[in-house]
């Protein structure tokens, strides 16, 4: 397989969204309203990581871009949790992508304590051959959200997806820790944002 050639198209919607998102940030910069976004980061799934996912949910290669959703991945971080719907709200309205799939984990969290907010979309990609859909993942998240995850990612990674019971019990502990910091923070947004806009007018 030429794994350059599949994933230059990946490669490119991921740049294009970030490209989007970050001009929805700058766009509040002219609003009198904050920007839910933070920040915006994107991947594409490295070939080793596509592999070992196809051989786990017995994925075909030749199947891999129609039943891989997450080959191209672009993460939005936010402040406050009811940023995470903002966001959300402005993606449903887009005319540039098309949602097939919304998985909220921030009201239904999985069981290992993950918090975060996924949209499967379809892109299209001007490609030399013509326009090609691809199927990315939009995950949207607090700063706190993208704290834990972080930190379960790479010890899923060491352990290879067996944490042991005292560390996912930590985890687990960790995860609503978070979760209370978010919902704390939440109730003195409006400060928070005030404070922010005194100290940009200085």
């Amino acid at each position: 397989m030429n794994w350059n050639a599949i994933l230059a198209p990946y490669a490119q919607v991921v740049e294009e969204l970030k490209v989007k998102l970050k001009g929805m940030r700058r766009q509040f910069e002219y609003e009198p309203s904050d920007s839910p976004i933070e920040f915006v980061t994107g991947r594409v799934k490295p070939v080793a990581s596509i592999l070992e996912k196809a051989e786990v949910r017995q994925i075909p290669l030749e199947n891999i871009e129609r039943d891989m959703q997450d080959i191209a991945g672009v993460r939005v971080v936010c402040q406050f949790v009811d940023d995470i719907y903002t966001i959300v709200t402005m993606l449903r309205t887009r005319n540039d992508l098309a949602i097939i799939e919304e998985k909220d984990y921030v009201s239904e969290k999985k069981d290992s304590g993950y918090r975060s907010y996924h949209m499967i979309i379809e892109y299209p990609v001007e490609t030399i051959m013509g326009v090609k859909m691809i199927i990315a993942e939009i995950q949207i998240r607090t700063l706190a959200m993208n704290f834990w995850a972080t930190n379960e990612h790479s010890l899923n990674y060491k352990y290879r997806g067996r944490i042991p019971k005292e560390v996912k019990e930590r985890l687990q502990r960790a995860a609503e820790a978070a979760f209370k910091l978010d919902e704390e923070m939440s109730k003195i947004k409006n400060e928070v944002q005030e404070a922010k806009r005194i100290f940009h007018r200085k």
